[in-house]
C-alpha cells in the first residue's frame, strides 16, 4: 500500500471545487501520477476518516492529475474542506 499522504498532494480550492462540495459532496485533490483510483480512495479514507462513495480522475493539460473524491452521504465534504482550511 502507497503512503496516503505520497497519493494526495494537496486539495484543490477553486470556485468549481467550492461549488461541487456544496452541490455533489465531493472533494477535488491533486494526486500522484502513478496513484490509481483504489489508491486514492484509500488515503482519502485514511487521512480524513470518511467512506468515499466513488472516485474520478483527469490528467490536466499541464501534466498534472486531478482525483473528484465524492463521499458517502453521511459524510459532508464542505466539513473536511474547514478542516483543510479551503473554505
Amino acid at each position: 500500500m502507497k503512503d496516503p499522504h505520497s497519493v494526495i498532494l494537496y486539495p484543490l480550492a477553486t470556485e468549481k471545487s467550492v461549488k461541487m462540495m456544496e452541490s455533489e459532496n465531493k472533494l477535488i485533490f491533486v494526486v500522484d501520477n502513478a496513484a490509481s483510483k483504489a489508491d486514492i480512495k484509500r488515503a482519502v479514507e485514511t487521512l480524513f476518516e470518511v467512506k468515499v462513495k466513488k472516485v474520478s480522475t483527469e490528467i490536466t493539460p499541464d501534466g498534472k492529475k486531478r482525483a473528484y473524491v465524492k463521499l458517502a452521504p453521511e459524510f459532508m465534504a464542505d466539513e473536511i474542506a474547514a478542516k483543510l482550511g479551503m473554505i
